[in-house]
């Protein structure tokens, strides 16, 4: 199974947005989401954004991880 893990864009440079995921900055490539603006919500699957979501999605996404991580 895969997951796909909502993220803010924290900046982004180039072909690259820094988002934060689980308290760790990191990059990730935009190239499949060129539209993609700073603080939009982002879903992260292996190094790449495949899709926009809005806040409320992402934050309902984010505590259910929360939660079932323990």
């Amino acid at each position: 199974m895969c997951l796909a893990v909502p993220s803010q864009v924290k900046s982004i440079e180039g072909p690259y947005a820094e988002v934060e995921i689980g308290g760790v900055s990191r990059n990730v490539s935009i190239i499949l989401t060129p539209d993609v603006k700073v603080g939009d919500y982002i879903l992260v699957h292996t190094g790449y954004a495949i899709g926009v979501v809005d806040e409320d999605e992402a934050q309902a996404t984010i505590k259910l991880f929360n939660e079932l991580s323990g």
